[in-house]
């Protein structure tokens, strides 16, 4: 399939620049891929879709404030990392801007001056290996203080509260961009879900940039997909092989969820305790085979993340359910509204 295949028209002003408040009062749309039907709800309606015996697979990793705003030394020059992956000790891979003026050698402050860092190496890439120094135990300390969310490009309005941009069950620390299916969920949902006789398991993956990597090759099959760290536990691998030997449903909390397990599935044949690096790229033609359904927000037109779901729901009736949500004005991408496929 071709990369054009997947563009749609979207008004700017769908795109949702900020969370719906409370967080379950987001819109749900529901589509049924037995009898094709969609239905319009909102997202505090969840349970009333799901089945006792069913289980939610959410991604539990937590949204490093790695954007970090400093100026250069001696010069004063305002330059900005953002922080994508720990290398080794205080040494991360980071996005450097402007990268050109950031060498090696090149030294910043932040904040008070309690926290600096100093570009070691540029790759080929243009990414920055940078080693930091502070003065508290730990880097995570100094980014609470000083780090912002690294929020995506399409969102230009800052965040009152930066846990807005968490999940409420955030708790593994590591990614550069959240898991956003979950955002809709409060705690008060997950009792009411809980209540119901659904089961939550928790996996984690933790979401790397690359998520929002434009697909530049106009054959799909050509792209490369970025490599990201998960992990799924022994009490998870046991909950998804219970729920699927009683004839119940497995439902991912968003892509991340939904490409943990199913680069699970693809390397042991089932799901299995273990964690590693998955670069799985699921796109139409390629089967699902650990997951039943899925909740997802509303992706970028091209984007790998409606290639994922247009693999799961059907391509002609995932680009129909995305102009149906245009018409119905839902609100789109990491703050929108959110799609149900069962």
């Amino acid at each position: 399939m071709l990369k054009k295949d997947f563009w749609y028209d979207l008004p700017k002003e769908l795109i949702a620049q900020e969370p719906a408040e409370p967080r379950d009062a987001a819109r749900l749309m529901v589509l049924n891929r037995k009898n094709d039907t969609i239905e319009h709800a909102i997202f505090h309606d969840l349970p009333k879709y799901l089945e006792k015996g069913d289980l939610l697979v959410v991604n539990n990793s937590k949204v490093l404030p790695a954007r970090l705003l400093g100026t250069k030394v001696p010069t004063g020059a305002v330059c900005e990392l953002l922080l994508l992956r720990q290398v080794k000790g205080d040494t991360w891979e980071c996005l450097a801007r402007p990268g050109k003026r950031m060498q090696p050698g090149t030294k910043v402050t932040f904040g008070d001056g309690t926290l600096t860092a100093v570009v070691d190496e540029t790759m080929p890439d243009g990414n920055k290996f940078v080693t930091f120094t502070y003065d508290t135990e730990t880097l995570y300390e100094k980014l609470d203080e000083f780090g912002k969310m690294p929020l995506p490009p399409y969102i230009t309005k800052q965040l009152e509260d930066q846990s807005q941009y968490q999940t409420v069950y955030a708790k593994e620390l590591g990614s550069a961009a959240a898991p956003t299916a979950g955002l809709h969920f409060t705690p008060e949902l997950l009792d009411t879900i809980r209540a119901n006789g659904v089961n939550i398991a928790e996996v984690t993956l933790h979401v790397g940039l690359g998520t929002f990597r434009p697909v530049n090759e106009e054959e799909i099959e050509d792209h490369q997909m970025h490599s990201e760290w998960y992990s799924v536990s022994e009490d998870t691998a046991n909950a998804i092989n219970a729920t699927r030997a009683s004839g119940h449903r497995v439902i991912a909390v968003g892509t991340t969820s939904c490409r943990t397990l199913e680069a699970v599935w693809a390397k042991y044949g089932k799901i299995v305790p273990c964690s590693g690096n998955t670069d799985i790229f699921i796109y139409p033609g390629i089967d699902l085979h650990a997951i039943d359904g899925m909740i997802t927000n509303f992706h970028l037109p091209e984007s790998t993340l409606i290639m994922l779901i247009s693999a799961f729901y059907g391509y002609e009736k995932t680009m129909a359910a995305y102009k149906v949500a245009v018409e119905e004005k839902y609100r789109f991408f990491s703050f929108g509204d959110a799609m149900l496929i069962l």
